[in-house]
């Protein structure tokens, strides 16, 4: 296993420095350049000429992309373009809200689609199972920014709480601005944003969760241990769960850097100041550091995701080994 796990490190070197440099020849070439946010009818050639060689504009594409390279292998991704601040403080004051807002979720969704997911399954075809099936579908067939504006109007909109007699929920935020802390305002503020992001996860969850589980609980080794006098629980949670959380396990490897960057549709609609906001607003603006920065993170944590799923699959199936 550790020499599998150095074949793949050593593999992931080349593929992200492959990757980086498509994603810096892509941010580059898009239209409007960082010169956009600066361009101003009275701006003159020399302060344009001025700026770019500041900013190290005017080089080659290469030798911008072998300049960018060496910092960043000295830890330095650079300065904002528009803030002019260090790309790691814009991303350290964004991070967390981020990682508060998807530890919440996924926990949420662990704790709906693998019960409903397995009970789904051994109650194959019944009300339950139909019902379960039904917005399973719906919550995959649903568009995510729709779902969010729809939250938006009726909890904040339509609904008005009994209480205060404003909005039932808050649309957006991370907390109610002047108040002191609250736990219950902390809870508000992530019913809405939680609800949009967990349910097309939820749905794709528990269909993979079922159809795997239907697999399993069929299987000889399945019939075995419930012959031997195993109490149930230990059947399904020990035996049946355990090998059929293996496909599940690809999907979650997938979705974990989403804990870094977040979900881009949930933020802006939201308002919740994180990754996804962070990478939208350097799009818009141009910022080639910051929106380079949060690529090549995004990327390295989607390689060592996946080296986790395979770990992961080796834990959860001793079939499988990697010599």
């Amino acid at each position: 296993m550790t020499q599998y796990i150095i074949r793949r490190i050593l593999r992931a070197i080349p593929l992200l420095v492959l990757i980086s440099i498509a994603s810096f020849a892509l941010v580059q070439a898009a239209p409007g350049g960082p010169l956009a946010v600066y361009r101003a009818p009275n701006l003159k050639a020399e302060d344009v000429e001025r700026i770019e060689e500041k900013l190290g504009l005017n080089d080659p594409l290469h030798v911008q992309y072998v300049k960018w390279l060496g910092n960043v292998l000295r830890g330095d991704l650079g300065n904002s373009f528009v803030t002019h601040r260090p790309v790691v403080q814009e991303i350290g004051d964004r991070i967390l809200n981020t990682v508060y807002l998807m530890s919440v979720t996924f926990i949420v969704i662990v704790l709906v689609s693998i019960p409903v997911g397995v009970i789904s399954a051994l109650k194959q075809y019944s009300v339950f199972d139909i019902v379960v099936t039904t917005f399973a579908f719906i919550g995959q067939s649903l568009p995510t920014f729709w779902v969010g504006l729809l939250l938006i109007l009726v909890f904040f909109s339509g609904l008005e709480n009994p209480v205060t007699g404003g909005p039932l929920l808050p649309a957006g935020g991370m907390k109610t601005v002047g108040a002191s802390f609250s736990i219950i305002d902390r809870i508000r503020h992530l019913i809405l944003p939680v609800t949009m992001l967990s349910m097309t996860w939820v749905a794709w969850y528990t269909r993979y969760l079922r159809s795997s589980m239907l697999e399993v609980i069929h299987q000889d080794y399945i019939r075995t241990a419930r012959s031997k006098g195993l109490p149930e629980r230990i059947v399904l949670f020990r035996h049946a769960l355990k090998n059929a959380a293996i496909p599940l396990v690809t999907l979650v490897a997938m979705d974990l850097p989403y804990l870094f960057t977040g979900a881009l549709y949930t933020e802006i609609i939201f308002s919740w100041p994180g990754m996804g906001r962070l990478y939208y607003a350097s799009a818009s603006r141009r910022d080639y550091p910051v929106l380079m920065a949060v690529i090549m993170i995004s990327s390295t944590l989607i390689v060592v995701s996946n080296l986790l799923a395979d770990i992961a699959y080796a834990y959860l199936d001793p079939r499988i080994r990697y010599n």
